[in-house]
């Protein structure tokens, strides 16, 4: 492995200072700030970003030998979420500004915590006697800080004798040293230069925020005093909650919303990745206008018509329409199962379709806006038809990428005629097609083009397009727009009403995207006053970064050209790719989990959500792991939000008997209200800009602001002092216990069903959640003194690491082996008892679902502290399970025997 390092850069003291510590062999090259490293792999470019490093780190000792604990995890993840973003912005005042005060005052809330947490530690590490990866990393993050002597940030006894414990190891002075040379926090002002502050904060910041809002949020006096005067308020002239009614309908007054996601494929099954781009992220923002009190209607369906119908019900021996039918109902379960609260479901099949498509087309065809031309198209012959984009891979012309589509290179992002592909094959035999000559039909985009840019400036200026949405248009718009076939020769489609075009169906992109309207209009025959009523709805789209230029240039074009005052879209919101494992899913090869796979991995429907909300795609590729998603369910859902949740919920059972206790409010209660306060703020600010990756780490901060909170007070002890320590552990549990309420209201976008059962166990008002999410976001006391909870239990399980690596397994594809000699066994190979050739993959697939379940029914049990007995009974019955997974795997359950060492 080869490390790229830029000297001045504070992160890379950490990984130096781990590789001295593990022995691990790695060549180390220095680099400057504005080098752009594109080096051959295996090599880890260190400078990029703080979440490669905590993977770094825990590899260079995971190799060592050395494995991360839970607890060193929880110690990780503190680093990264909470000190991390406090130092970052610490040392840019520092370096930068010469205020050392206000740093200080930035690093108190966190040091302050990690004093409390050390003073409690009865070893001389973090975790146990000899130095972690934690270790590391936490004093590496606060290295150029605390080494300066003019940064006073008071006594902290059993920080700095902590620090001072880790700093006397050698690699941890070596690696201080060979980064910044001695000189400290002056080492590091050329890095914090180009490396601006607001690029390397916890969170990204609303539109509007300044550079010091973004930062972690220093509480003014005013702040607090505000925040504990509205708290105190309570309920009082809460709004009612207005039940939704069907059908959905524009209203004077209102803000009125239309979403969109982009309409799946119907005879693809749907993995995560289209999940997250597309229905997802359109259910969370929509769940969250309802809580907000607009006026929302969210609509999607299954795209049907096409190519891909006709050859998927060829594969199956179905008709096209059998085949629509059959794929749309597991499309539907898909999406039910993941708790997509659609107000309608619908699909393109239908004479809603046909009829809106035509008219369209009509109006086009009427007002000089369609050009008909004869086209060069790519024919196999071997198939006997002509071939439509998607079933045509070769050579993109532009950017020489070989898997680019008939229409679009999914690499350079360049509009391709099938035609101009450069060694071509037909998708389906892999033969190469010919060229043939046909009539068709083409939208005239150069002709609406000044048009098209009138209305894309004031939607761009006025509504929310992310920033992937905005690069990609403009380069089309830049390059110069040309006619766009709208005509295919297929069978399956929506027929063309043209007397020369009736063998012809209408191509799926100008076909499809009216789809939106159609659905519509199957939902209720009122649909055109969402449909033509742009002065009073708002349009959002959400999708992937490939349907882009069809959402913001061609079917805003058909509609402009239609001139029947059409709504068009005031929001594109665009994610980039999310991958799996840093390769692509592959239902062929069996990579990546398929919506239909998800929920036989024994895995909630809410976990999945919160970790593919939390990588959402939103400036860059993403991608699924495993580990990390064990690593985000045991620290951030267990150890963090189900932690303070369950307890602040089970002191109120245990020592208020199921009451909540009066609550007379000090400073450190006030600070803490007024600190949730602004993270609400930020939440409805992000979430208003749909920023909904951002807006999800505001909750993990709240609940780590409660955690931090209950840690300081122990109410636990004080609840065994005399009468005034008694009354300040009630006022602890009663705040906490208010937290997790406003917990559940925030948690409901991301995760229904657990916010839900917050709710149900904190017997919450039911007006409580819209009072809370009101105008710019209001925290106050929903639970007050003598409220009455009901019995609480654990939100979450943890996931274990045999757990992790069996569902690794499985959804890893089946590998080839790379050679005739691993194929073959040499001559005199031992045979491995361990392995059966009678192996069931689909009854591996039933167990595998069942030994997740009962796991997860035994930890709850052992939550629980049921009997004994009855956890005996349950071992055993998952002992059974696992055996007969092995069985079903082929390989032997009972351990081969060992075999004796050689003298």
């Amino acid at each position: 492995m080869k490390l790229y390092i830029a000297e001045g850069n504070p992160q890379c003291v950490k990984v130096l200072a781990a590789l001295e510590l593990t022995g691990v062999k790695c060549e180390i090259e220095a680099v400057s700030h504005e080098e752009k490293v594109v080096p051959p792999e295996p090599v880890s470019p260190v400078w990029r970003h703080n979440g490669l490093f905590a993977c770094l780190h825990r590899y260079l000792f995971d190799i060592s030998g050395q494995k991360a604990t839970d607890a060193t995890n929880e110690w990780l993840e503190w680093e990264a979420t909470s000190l991390q973003p406090a130092v970052l912005q610490s040392l840019h005042m520092v370096a930068l500004q010469g205020k050392r005060v206000e740093a200080a005052a930035v690093m108190k809330e966190p040091l302050k915590w990690l004093e409390q947490s050390l003073s409690k530690i009865n070893s001389s590490f973090l975790t146990a006697e000899a130095v972690s990866v934690a270790d590391v990393v936490l004093w590496a993050a606060l290295y150029p800080l605390l080494s300066d002597s003019c940064f006073d940030v008071g006594e902290l006894r059993s920080v700095r004798g902590w620090f001072e414990r880790v700093g006397d190891l050698a690699a941890c002075q070596a690696a201080a040293n060979r980064v910044l040379h001695g000189k400290g926090v002056e080492a590091l002002k050329t890095f914090l230069q180009k490396h601006p502050a607001t690029q390397t904060q916890r969170r990204d910041s609303p539109t509007n925020a300044t550079e010091a809002e973004v930062a972690e949020h220093v509480i003014t006096v005013e702040e607090i005093e505000e925040a504990a005067q509205i708290w105190s308020e309570g309920l009082k002239g809460s709004p009612a909650v207005t039940e939704r009614k069907h059908p959905v309908l524009p209203q004077e007054g209102k803000r009125n919303m239309l979403l969109t996601s982009a309409l799946p494929y119907v005879n693809n099954v749907p993995h995560l990745g289209n999940i997250i781009g597309c229905v997802l992220s359109a259910d969370v923002f929509a769940r969250y206008g309802r809580l907000r009190g607009w006026n929302l209607l969210y609509i999607c369906g299954t795209d049907e018509y096409g190519t891909a119908t006709e050859n998927k019900a060829r594969e199956e021996g179905l008709t096209p329409q059998e085949i629509c039918d059959k794929y749309h109902a597991i499309h539907a379960d898909i999406y039910k199962w993941f708790q997509i609260d659609f107000d309608f479901f619908g699909r393109t099949t239908t004479k809603q379709q046909t009829e809106i498509a035509q008219d369209i087309f009509w109006r086009l065809h009427e007002r000089g806006f369609l050009l008909e031309d004869t086209v060069e198209q790519l024919r196999c012959e071997s198939c006997q038809r002509f071939l439509a984009d998607r079933f045509v891979e070769g050579e993109c012309p532009h950017c020489r990428y070989p898997e680019a589509r008939g229409d679009q290179c999914d690499k350079c992002g360049r509009l391709i005629n099938a035609v101009e592909l450069r060694n071509p094959q037909c998708k389906v035999c892999k033969e190469t097609p010919v060229i043939r000559s046909s009539k068709h039909l083409f939208l005239n985009l150069p002709k609406l083009e000044d048009e098209l840019e009138q209305w894309l400036d004031k939607s761009t200026s006025s509504g929310d397009w992310t920033v992937n949405a905005r690069h990609i248009t403009r380069s089309w718009i830049r390059d110069g727009l040309k006619p766009r076939c709208i005509t295919r020769d297929l069978q399956w489609g929506t027929p063309v009403p043209h007397e020369d075009y009736k063998e012809k169906v209408f191509y799926v992109w100008f076909d499809a995207p009216i789809g939106y309207l159609s659905i519509t209009a199957n939902y209720t025959d009122q649909w055109e006053k969402w449909w033509k009523n742009p002065q009073q709805v708002e349009l959002y789209n959400f999708m992937a970064k490939d349907n882009v230029p069809f959402h913001s240039v061609v079917f805003p074009c058909s509609l402009l050209g239609a001139q029947d005052n059409y709504t068009l879209v005031n929001h594109l919101i665009a994610t980039e790719y999310l991958n799996y494992e840093d390769t692509k899913f592959s239902k062929s090869r069996g990579v990546g989990v398929f919506g239909d796979m998800a929920k036989d991995t024994g895995i909630p429907s809410d976990v999945w959500r919160f970790y593919l909300l939390y990588l959402r795609p939103e400036g860059q590729d993403s991608a699924f792991s495993w580990s990390d998603m064990a690593l985000k369910n045991n620290s951030e859902l267990l150890n963090n939000l189900g932690n303070f949740i369950n307890r602040a919920g089970m002191f109120v059972s245990k020592f208020f008997d199921g009451c909540v206790p009066e609550m007379l409010l000090n400073e450190d209660d006030k600070r803490l209200i007024a600190q949730v306060r602004w993270e609400l703020k930020q939440y409805i600010q992000l979430l208003d800009k749909v920023r909904i990756r951002d807006a999800l780490k505001c909750i993990l901060s709240i609940s780590r602001h409660g955690n931090q909170y209950m840690q300081l007070n122990e109410p636990w002890k004080k609840i065994k002092g005399g009468d005034g320590d008694r009354q300040r552990a009630g006022t602890v549990t009663g705040v906490s216990v208010n937290v997790a309420c406003l917990l559940s209201a925030v948690l409901e976008p991301y995760m229904p069903s657990v916010s839900h059962t917050i709710r149900q166990q904190l017997q919450a008002p039911h007006t409580c959640v819209s009072a809370i999410l009101q105008n710019t976001g209001t925290f106050i006391c929903t639970l007050p003194a003598g409220h009455r909870i009901s019995a609480v239990s654990p939100l979450f399980q943890k996931l274990e690491n045999e757990q992790i690596e069996v569902l690794r397994k499985r959804f890893g594809g089946q590998q080839a082996p790379s050679s005739a000699a691993e194929t073959k066994p040499s001559t005199g190979a031992v045979h491995d008892a361990s392995v059966n050739v009678n192996a069931d993959p689909e009854r591996a697939k039933q167990l595998t679902a069942l030994v997740a379940e009962q796991g997860n029914k035994l930890r709850g049990l052992k939550a629980q502290k049921a009997d004994k007995s009855v956890i005996d009974d349950e071992v055993e019955k998952l002992l059974q399970l696992k055996k007969q997974l092995s069985l079903a795997e082929g390989k032997n359950p009972e351990p081969a025997a060992q075999k004796g060492k050689k003298k």
